[in-house]
């Protein structure tokens, strides 16, 4: 059984409509979260070099405020989520991921999305 995993991301302030266009739109996704990212109706397809390709159903989203994605290869109840809210305290946006890992596999769970995350702040400007 996969155990959750949940992870804070604060970004620079800027606007959530520019956040959220790129946690959510395959445009926005291919620039930092894959090499390639197509959408079909609700499926996103997310290609990773020449042979990687993996596919994710958004199970669930409210504009502006979050996304969940069930990637179709894997266990029913597992998903990963971007949730987007303003810190009053920072002025920054934080960016919340919820992902699954396997029993042991947190670490490195949160190592990929580290990993992940900077570079989205290095080629979004965040």
């Amino acid at each position: 059984m996969k155990k959750k995993v949940h992870i804070e991301y604060p970004l620079n302030p800027s606007s959530s409509n520019i956040i959220w266009g790129i946690v959510s739109t395959a445009a926005g996704l291919q620039r930092w979260f894959a090499d390639r990212v197509n959408k079909t109706g609700k499926t996103y397809t997310f290609q990773w070099g020449k042979t990687e390709v993996r596919s994710a159903d958004v199970i669930n989203s409210r504009a502006e405020s979050f996304i969940r994605f069930h990637w179709t290869d894997e266990e029913p109840k597992t998903y990963f989520e971007f949730k987007l809210h303003y810190d009053e305290l920072t002025t920054n946006r934080v960016l919340e991921v919820t992902d699954f890992a396997d029993e042991g596999e947190e670490e490195d769970v949160k190592s990929l999305w580290d990993s992940q995350i900077d570079v989205l702040r290095r080629t979004c400007g965040l």
